[in-house]
């Protein structure tokens, strides 16, 4: 096998095959030569084929099933095109001219009906279809020029009356030519015929002419929205002869025209497909100079054309070709998102996507397609090593694809991918040299607290962040099936492994599990020789002095069986369920029994012990309408600590009511045994302390995480939360006490160092972190809390430490367990649960954000993106602490979310979101760090812009721009500019530099950039 050629580094996407559509196609026995498809859209749900014999095959794309098929006598279909707003309807053309609008009726699980047959354009060629985003109106355009407009009636009422009933067509316009396309945004209708484009506001029947000059051929038109910079509106791209588009403003006027001419000689980039392999001619051709027939808007930055000799993406604010590929009689083309379905003229439809090269590796590699995936790495290995899918295409799974190839046919291709994998190397592991002591069939991935996870190949399967960051990626529908289909069986044991281990798969090498998030597990294991042992923390060490512990603990514990003052234990709490078995056995003496029974006897009832906390409570509610107590944060926190020390022992007694205070010493002892055990507030004895801190060599790091791991180990035992009050509470008593302990949390008076019962403080609360001491609070008072202020102080006073954020929302979890809701919110897609939300959960709950959270976990980014809906009752700043471990992630969120108001509307949207001020420059480091050029690309050796480095699409440009045009103190636009600068985002730094009177530096960096039109005008992309 010869070697690979290698394409250059600008190339970072790639048109994708991953299956034929032949087979389906044959299924439906259009490849004859009396049958064939003449037609093609796509949806959401659906792929409609339209056929030479008049039907219409609907095809849903989940799973590839043949649903559906319309019969018209009317002639071929020679034009299909969907309702945007929604998918169950569907407007047909017939080659006589007829034009039919279907309602599928899948929601109701009826039989498709014909609501509407229009004659207008009988006797001529539809040449366009085109349907209103609001409204059910549908657009016809024919060879004549004519364009007319069909309003429907689908309202259930009038259903009756439609069929007697014909509704008038509008006429809207005739061209003095044939009509090429149409496309519709807000209230306009974009024509383009074959001498000019037209605008027409459908609202106002105003008409525009597009530009002066005429054209004469087949030259497309699209709209371009959301992509637009800061103050305009949506773009409108017209194509032009000699490889040309004119950018026009929404109002019809030309902006610019920009010339693809040139950027066209380059070789065209392979398509990635199973019928052929994958090639390359690095000769760069002549300039092609083409007409493009339709313009189409493709996923969120690219105009997609086609020609008869290929396919070209464009990412026309940037005057940038993305891709160019030959793809051979291409009749026409249907998109949806990111992907394509081409049908061509002999009928045949192909399914190509458009992928970023590390995806399109990562989609192969679950497939298996071992050899393909291998030649796509090599081909794209500059994209690769200098892509920012650097972190998800790791060399573990290049080392994993290099032991799958056949060394007798694979040896050039073996080699070219270990040059790769050495070209990784500085960025990955420090032991990445020695991974050859693994074998060939395991692969393996580092997690970040530097435990190995080790996956054996010889199931197929994946670690956890492999799985996760190849289902974050947008799949399409049928993918997410077939690979769900293919998977299962293989997922499913590892599913079920739990704490276990998976002792068929991997063997002497520690694995972390995913545990639940209310489980604590620490993950010993044996050393391994490959890994440096971590500068903090010695795990062998943690292991032994852990162990001792518990050891001396369990020895504790046993002298249980010998006292009898343990024997009555009145009302125990759920969690002490399994002590209390242990006990009961044990026969104690009848005079011991009377004893005790005396005792609980004469323990005070329960509502003297609430009256005692509502005095407490009414004199801390006097005290703080006192100023000098409320403004004084010394006296306030000293009023709300005598105060919780009267709520803590009027909810701690019932769970020692057993206990007497006169007791012997044998009593105490076993009082501190649990004291440990019950209520998580055990007392380390000074021998204990001594050999822990001896066993780690008296490192304070290493003795506080023994303290918090020895908490963890104790936590599953009574890790529940208190969210139903344990006994009657009056109304006005519940609100005082709401209010006082929300304001503890608030001001982070979580404790009141109460004594124990042996005399002395609780040493262990004392040695506990802030964040730990506010779980337990959370846990434990959770019933008494005010949920809305207590989110918004978490979210203020414990940014930093997510796991009172994780606690929080497990406690809410637990609050809506036992809705029915939460019950069904376990079931159907995406679509589905978030209707049952919207219908069943009010909009003010404090229970949202739990729901919100279930979504997340089960369908990740696409969940957020979702969750703009449920604004403001879900803030950013929710979605931050939902997806901290993510924030690119979060960052998706907050672009949909700004881009769902009105264009003029975002500047003052998004400053309102800005809360704390703080955020802008968080927000604006995230945007410029994610789905952006790399930085090579951007920036020479010396800091410098790269010629036309300006040109580049960024991701989040839009949301960048927002930020920095956004008002702020010189300060605060100095560091902008400094952000800016360090990530090559030049469009941005050249605005910044012009506000703060920089503009020898503006001139300066516009002569690297080596484009003078900056100086013109805007320098936005």
């Amino acid at each position: 096998m010869t070697s690979v050629p290698v394409i250059p580094e600008s190339y970072s996407h790639v048109l994708a095959e991953f299956e034929s559509l032949d087979p389906l196609l044959s299924a439906l026995r259009l490849d004859s030569s009396r049958l064939k498809c003449t037609s093609i859209a796509v949806s959401r749900k659906w792929l409609a084929l339209g056929s030479s014999g008049g039907g219409l095959n609907l095809i849903q794309k989940d799973g590839w099933k043949h649903r559906l098929f319309l019969s018209h006598r009317e002639g071929a279909i020679s034009q299909v095109a969907f309702c945007l707003h929604d998918d169950d309807y569907v407007a047909v053309a017939t080659s006589q001219g007829l034009v039919v609008v279907w309602e599928l009726n899948q929601e109701r699980r009826g039989k498709p009906e014909r609501i509407y047959m229009s004659s207008e354009h009988k006797g001529r060629k539809v040449t366009a279809l085109c349907w209103d985003t609001a409204i059910f109106r549908v657009f016809v355009g024919d060879h004549m020029g004519k364009v007319s407009a069909i309003k429907l009636n689908t309202s259930k009422q009038a259903k009756a009356a439609a069929a007697f009933v014909m509704f008038p067509v509008q006429t809207i316009m005739t061209a003095d030519s044939c009509v090429v396309q149409l496309d519709f945004l807000d209230g306009r209708l974009l024509i383009s015929s074959l001498t000019r484009s037209f605008l027409c506001d459908t609202e106002r029947e105003k008409f525009w002419k597009i530009g002066n000059k005429e054209r004469d051929g087949e030259y497309g038109a699209c709209f371009f929205p959301g992509r637009c910079s800061a103050d305009q509106q949506p773009l409108i791209y017209c194509a032009r002869p000699g490889s040309r588009m004119w950018e026009v403003n929404f109002d019809g006027e030309v902006i610019s025209t920009h010339q693809f001419k040139k950027l066209l000689s380059s070789p065209p980039l392979p398509v990635i497909t199973l019928r052929t392999e994958p090639q390359y001619d690095h000769t760069v051709g002549s300039c092609q100079s083409l007409s493009f027939p339709k313009l189409l808007h493709l996923s969120e930055h690219c105009v997609l054309t086609w020609t008869e000799r290929g396919i070209y993406i464009f990412l026309p604010q940037n005057v940038q070709v993305l891709l160019w590929s030959e793809v051979k009689d291409i009749q026409d083309v249907a998109v949806c998102k990111n992907e394509l379905f081409c049908l061509h003229l002999s009928g045949k439809v192909s399914h190509l996507s458009l992928l970023s090269v590390e995806r399109c590796v990562e989609r192969l590699l679950r497939r298996g397609l071992w050899n393909l995936a291998a030649r796509t790495c090599c081909l794209f290995q500059n994209s690769v090593i200098a892509s920012r899918g650097r972190k998800s295409l790791t060399v573990d799974k290049l080392e994993h694809l290099k032991s799958q190839l056949d060394l007798t046919t694979c040896s050039d291709l073996i080699s070219q991918l270990e040059e790769l994998i050495l070209k990784f190397e500085p960025l990955d592991s420090a032991c990445s040299s020695r991974r050859s002591s693994i074998s060939s069939h395991e692969s393996f991935s580092i997690l970040d607290s530097g435990i190995y996870r080790i996956i054996s190949s010889r199931r197929g399967s994946q670690s956890d962040e492999d799985s996760c960051s190849l289902h974050s990626q947008t799949l399409s529908e049928d993918e997410r099936l077939k690979e769900f289909a293919s998977h299962q069986e293989e997922d499913q044991p590892d599913q079920c492994c739990g704490s276990q281990g998976n002792e068929d798969n991997v063997s002497h090498v520690p694995v972390t599990f995913e545990m639940e998030k209310n489980e604590t597990f620490l993950p010993f294991g044996i050393p391994l020789p490959f890994r440096s042992p971590s500068p903090l923390v010695s795990l062998q060490a943690v292991k032994e002095s852990v162990s001792s512990f518990v050891r001396k603990t369990t020895e504790k514990i046993g002298t249980l069986h010998t006292s009898p003052d343990l024997k009555v234990r009145p009302e125990p709490r759920g969690d002490e369920q399994s002590c209390e078995e242990d006990v009961s056995p044990v026969i104690c003496p009848k005079e011991e029994d009377t004893e005790e029974e005396k005792e609980v006897t004469s323990q005070p009832p329960e509502e003297d012990k609430l009256q005692e906390l509502r005095i407490a409570t009414a004199e801390a509610m006097t005290k703080l309408e006192d100023p000098l107590v409320l403004f004084e944060p010394k006296s306030l926190r000293m009023v709300l600590q005598q105060w919780l020390s009267q709520l803590e022992k009027a909810f701690a007694i019932k769970d020692f009511s057993g206990i007497s205070d006169t007791g012997n010493s044998s009593m105490t002892s076993n009082q501190d045994v649990l004291l440990l055990d019950e209520s998580k507030k055990g007392i380390l004895d000074e021998d204990n302390e001594k050999e822990k801190r001896a066993s780690l060599s008296n490192e304070e790091t290493v003795d506080q995480t023994v303290c918090d791991s020895v908490n963890n180990l104790r936590e599953p035992l009574d890790d529940l939360f208190q969210v139903c009050s344990p006994c009657s509470i009056a109304n006005d008593l519940q609100k005082d006490l709401a209010e006082l302990t929300t304001l503890c949390l608030e001001l982070n008076v979580l404790n009141s160092e109460m004594k124990s019962a042996s005399g002395h403080a609780d040493h262990t609360l004392q040695q506990c972190s802030p964040e730990t001491l506010a779980c337990r609070f959370l846990k434990k008072y959770f019933f008494l809390l005010d949920l809305t202020r207590a989110k918004e102080s978490i979210k203020l006073s414990y940014t930093d430490s997510p796991c009172v954020w994780d606690t929080f929302i497990e406690g809410l979890k637990e609050m809506a367990s036992c809705s029915p809701t939460y019950m069904e919110m376990g079931e159907g897609d995406l679509p589905t649960r978030l209707k049952l939300l919207d219908d069943s959960v009010p909009f003010d709950s404090p229970l949202l954000v739990a729901y919100a959270t279930r979504l997340y976990e089960r369908f990740g980014e696409s969940a957020l993106r979702s969750l703009i809906k449920f604004y403001p009752s879900i803030l950013p700043a929710d979605v931050m602490q939902l997806c901290h471990h993510h924030p690119a992630q979060f960052l998706a969120y907050l672009d949909s979310l700004v881009k769902s108001r009105p264009e003029d509307q975002r500047p003052s949207f998004l400053e309102s979101l800005l809360q704390p001020e703080s955020l802008r420059l968080d927000w604006l480091l995230l945007a410029v760090s994610q789905d952006a050029p790399p930085s090579t690309s951007t920036v020479d050796e010396e800091g410098d812009p790269r010629p036309h480095s300006h040109l580049f699409s960024w991701g989040y440009s839009q949301l960048i721009l927002h930020l920095i045009k956004l008002p702020a103190d010189f300060t605060s636009k100095e560091k902008m500019t400094d952000i800016c600068r360090s990530h090559g985002f030049w469009p941005g730094y050249l605005i910044l530099c012009l506000e703060l009177q920089r503009r020898k530096e503006a001139f300066t960096n516009i002569v690297y950039l080596n484009d003078m039109s900056l100086m013109e005008g805007d320098s936005e992309p």
